[in-house]
């Protein structure tokens, strides 16, 4: 279905600007079913989370470093692919895989924390927007970022303890988190095809094929390390999501507010890409339980 939901997304990517504005309901709505599965002792900081969180300002850090004498604005590209903060639906995908929600949401959390007060110190030191206050600037991530992962938590927990009738029953929906993620990613693949499509230009053209292929390396070292860095504490599934899967909406909006416009095209391009690993993780991840059904049914027999 993610596949699907990526060319269709991409078949009338025209008209997504009709349907942008759902974007942040759908994902809202994802995170509060997910989060509908959590208790407020799973959120406990610990040692895995701080790995991740230094690998991720370590790997942006030499991402920049290493293409800057070469190509100004692919470090930019490349180093916002790296430095954003995980993806607001991050825990949806986890779940769908087996991972744990709790180490993902707790990553996001600190994650975003992070960003938003790094993130307004070190864009006035690499970017080309210096009119911009830190202030302005960290108000500005706070209010595209926390309403989409505090309050989905808040509602959660406050129908956990006040209807917990409700709450049992949304529990048992979390299925349908999985079709609002497809239709969430159909309107946000049209939207990126659309802004590539509106800032390209024939000059801009070896850049933007460098970007690209800057955010599919960017995209396959953090889910790889992520898995590393999982696979240490016991969870690779929770390790490689927190890591690679981006708040691309988040980075574009960074890149086009602090950096070279034509830099938020590298984010643009992580999309596909995290998503076309997330769908192939998804089918492997539904083989091998359909593979351990068929194992135990014949067993059974």
């Amino acid at each position: 279905m993610l596949p699907i939901a990526m060319v269709g997304g991409a078949v009338f990517y025209q008209w997504m600007g009709h349907l942008t504005f759902l974007s942040p309901y759908l994902i809202f709505t994802m995170l509060f079913i997910t989060y509908c599965k959590l208790q407020i002792s799973d959120f406990k900081p610990n040692k895995f989370e701080m790995t991740l969180l230094v690998a991720q300002i370590i790997l942006a850090a030499a991402a920049y470093g290493i293409t800057f004498f070469w190509n100004r604005t692919l470090a930019e590209g490349v180093f916002i692919c790296f430095f954003i903060p995980t993806a607001t639906a991050a825990p949806v995908i986890t779940s769908m895989l087996g991972g744990s929600i709790s180490k993902v949401a707790t990553y996001s959390l600190m994650c975003n924390a992070v960003v938003a007060i790094a993130g307004p110190l070190v864009f006035a030191a690499i970017g080309e927007h210096h009119e911009i206050t830190f202030l302005d600037s960290f108000k500005l991530i706070l209010s595209q970022v926390f309403p989409l992962i505090v309050m989905p938590l808040v509602l959660a927990l406050i129908l956990r303890y006040c209807l917990p009738k409700v709450h049992s029953r949304i529990v048992g929906m979390q299925q349908l988190s999985f079709y609002l993620w497809a239709v969430s990613l159909f309107i946000v693949v049209g939207s990126c095809v659309s802004f590539a499509i509106k800032n390209w230009t024939p000059s801009s053209t070896l850049t933007i094929i460098l970007l690209a292929i800057g955010a599919l390396i960017a995209c396959l070292l953090q889910f790889k390390i992520g898995r590393i860095i999982g696979g240490k504490f016991g969870d690779k599934v929770a390790g490689g999501q927190g890591l690679g899967q981006k708040n691309t909406v988040l980075a574009v909006w960074l890149a086009l507010a602090y950096l070279n416009p034509i830099a938020s095209l590298a984010p643009a391009s992580y999309v596909a890409w995290q998503n076309i690993i997330n769908s192939w993780q998804l089918m492997r991840h539904q083989n091998r339980i359909e593979a351990a059904k068929m194992k135990t049914g014949k067993e059974t027999v």
